[in-house]
């Protein structure tokens, strides 16, 4: 099989799955790049949710995540605690939409707005997520205000999917 005809062939698999929309494909040199928007993630056209490349292995990463659900409503004003959740569960539907999970996550980094607590947003991950042998690295900044005065953080992550490769996607 033609690493074109792969390409297409995933991006059949994903969209009739009903779980992921592509919004494009590049094939590098060892690999391809897949431009990702979970259904279950708010679109905007100018920008993609996740981004994956595929090669020996596959890095995703992941663009900054509010609390804003699919339908675009931001959930949890002046809640942190309920924003963390939010943000929790976009991210797992990005990850999921690049076939990772939070374990495959190298990389958090997190931007709180000043004068937050980080505490209960730290709580809700802690939670969901939980403790892990080879936790990830994570960033934590303190930022005068985020893209909505009602975000009170936001997360980005970069996750590595470990030895898929392209053999391993045609057997799926």
């Amino acid at each position: 099989m033609t690493r074109t005809a792969l390409v297409m062939g995933l991006a059949a698999c994903a969209l009739s799955a009903g779980c992921v929309a592509v919004v494009d494909t590049k094939v590098v040199h060892d690999g391809y790049v897949r431009y990702l928007n979970p259904d279950t993630l708010h679109h905007n056209p100018a920008f993609s949710q996740a981004v994956a490349v595929h090669g020996s292995n596959t890095t995703v990463y992941i663009g900054g995540q509010d609390a804003v659900d699919a339908s675009g409503n931001i959930v949890g004003k002046g809640d942190i605690a309920a924003q963390a959740e939010q943000i929790a569960r976009n991210m797992e539907a990005a990850l999921a939409a690049a076939g990772a999970k939070p374990d495959d996550v190298v990389k958090w980094t997190i931007y709180i707005v000043d004068g937050q607590n980080p505490g209960p947003a730290h709580a809700v991950f802690q939670k969901r997520w939980g403790e892990r042998a080879n936790p990830p690295t994570i960033t934590m900044v303190y930022v005068s205000a985020l893209a909505h005065p009602d975000f009170l953080m936001e997360m980005d992550a970069v996750a590595v999917i470990p030895g898929c490769d392209d053999a391993d996607l045609e057997s799926d």
